[in-house]
């Protein structure tokens, strides 16, 4: 059965992504696009740090950076900032690039560590141009400063993800997509392929569909309440299962920083995201070792100003649908599962599974291949992004409450078990077919919270003489340069993309 409307579920950050996304396949085509959205329903709305492909989402759809950063308030992201992960009074960040670049074909964090083991005390981190400005709390972009001997600067937003939906409902409604206000009160089934052929609003109006995309939120109105997809829960793994959000006014006189913060405390961790005019705060914490009061309480005492909301408390069970896209349904954002945001990999989830829905998209049918693809591809995703996160709360020498005895002590993953002796071993981190986190991001973590370099990989060893010395000093004065010349962060903005009213 040909494709010929599309129906996407739910708006806000996830619903929208997919219609400006898929508004771009009505170019020629008969090909109705809707949005169903309910102004009664709240979006959960706390994902306000990106990555960076989400930079390459924006220009795809031909998006104007200074446009879009005005209009969402924005503020630009160079990496993560974590305090008192491995253990308390520690800070590190995992920045977006990499640490110098590959030399002798081995990563730099190798050559560093030979560099370590020859009496050189220069800290890996000042060999990388985003972690130093973040330190500095300076910004540029590479075509800003144009330097041919240094990686381009890797960088990602701060957004406020309500005003973000808000520009692409506009962005998707100019090519053709019709939005559609009302709660759905009943889903209708074929009696013989199970596919979803309808759903009817509370005013009685039905709307028939080919393809649907559910972007409902954690409630899974299509992909769980009607076609009982099932659910694969990684408490086990990730045992934080709730979180509260407090929006505040940035009262203690600093700009935005350039990153996102993560802090953690006794029992979970808190977010700062610094947009232009507020901070973005939360409090993920887990429900068995600490109450919701208490856990509103520290972030409270923890926020740089007044609070501009009421707290917004959020129950999750951290996991992934058992299929992603089951007959005619596609599950995009909370709808197709959860893991917390402390690698800001929410967004990026939405924006890797609408690539992969148009990449495998025909609108002559659906077909069993593309839905095995798509399952097999997205679960691989979310698994290897769920090892990264458990590294963080299982790489700590933290003993100093039940939690982080716990997280310390848990069984984990065989896959990250496997990551993390390698790399104990001689450094080596391997990274299999596609996945999202680098080298830089896996040695980084590792490195920032306790897990030492046994050895370095043998190549390391052929690297010497004057003018590999010259090119190592060289890589670190070019950062230095680089960095010194960056505007702070808050004078970029306000040159750059100044927030509109």
């Amino acid at each position: 059965m040909a494709i010929d409307k599309i129906v996407i579920v739910g708006g806000g950050t996830a619903g929208w992504m997919a219609a400006a996304a898929l508004s771009r396949l009505r170019a020629g085509r008969d090909l109705a696009i809707i949005v169903i959205e309910s102004e009664t329903i709240g979006t959960v709305g706390v994902g306000e740090a990106t990555i960076p492909p989400f930079v390459e989402f924006n220009q795809l759809l031909g998006i104007d950076e200074r446009a879009m950063m005005a209009a969402v308030q924005g503020s630009f992201k160079l990496g993560i900032q974590f305090v008192n992960w491995g253990k308390q009074g520690d800070s590190y960040i995992h920045p977006f690039g990499a640490y110098g670049y590959h030399m002798g074909g081995v990563a730099f964090h190798q050559v560093w560590h030979k560099l370590r083991e020859s009496g050189d005390k220069r800290p890996i981190q000042v060999f990388n141009v985003e972690t130093m400005a973040a330190h500095f709390g300076r910004f540029a972009r590479t075509e800003d400063y144009r330097r041919e001997d240094l990686p381009p600067v890797n960088y990602a937003y701060h957004i406020d993800a309500g005003r973000y939906a808000k520009f692409l409902r506009g962005y998707a409604e100019q090519r053709g997509v019709v939005r559609h206000e009302g709660r759905i009160t009943d889903v209708a089934l074929d009696g013989e392929t199970g596919f979803v052929t309808a759903v009817t609003l509370e005013d009685g109006s039905v709307k028939p569909g080919d393809l649907f995309i559910d972007c409902s939120g954690f409630r899974g109105l299509l992909i769980e309440q009607a076609l009982k997809t099932g659910y694969e829960d990684w408490t086990n793994f990730l045992p934080c299962d709730r979180a509260v959000a407090l929006p505040c006014l940035r009262e203690d006189g600093s700009g935005p920083t350039p990153y996102t913060r993560a802090t953690a405390h006794g029992a979970g961790w808190q977010w700062q995201v610094p947009l232009q005019h507020r901070n973005g705060n939360g409090h993920v914490y887990c429900s068995n070792f600490m109450g919701d009061d208490e856990a509103l309480d520290i972030l409270v005492g923890n926020i740089a100003g007044k609070p501009q909301a009421d707290p917004n408390l959020l129950r999750f069970t951290t996991g992934r649908r058992k299929k992603f896209w089951n007959k005619n349904v596609v599950a995009l954002g909370l709808s197709a599962g959860f893991m917390e945001p402390l690698e800001s990999t929410s967004i990026h989830l939405i924006n890797t599974g609408i690539n992969k829905l148009i990449s495998l998209l025909s609108l002559d049918g659906i077909t069993q291949v593309q839905e095995d693809a798509f399952n097999r591809l997205t679960a691989k995703e979310y698994a290897r992004i769920r090892d990264f996160l458990i590294l963080h709360y299982n790489a700590t020498s933290r003993d100093d409450t039940p939690f982080w005895n716990h997280c310390r002590t848990m069984a984990v993953p065989d896959s990250l078990t496997e990551k993390v002796e390698l790399f104990r071993l001689n450094g080596q981190i391997f990274r299999e077919e596609d996945e999202l986190f680098t080298e830089t991001s896996w040695a980084a973590v590792m490195m920032g919270q306790g897990i030492a370099m046994g050895g370095h990989n043998p190549m390391a060893d052929a690297l010497s003489g004057a003018d590999f010395t010259h090119e190592i000093d060289e890589i670190e004065q070019s950062v230095r340069h680089v960095v010194q010349h960056m505007p702070s962060h808050g004078d970029y903005l306000q040159r750059y993309c100044p927030a509109a009213a």
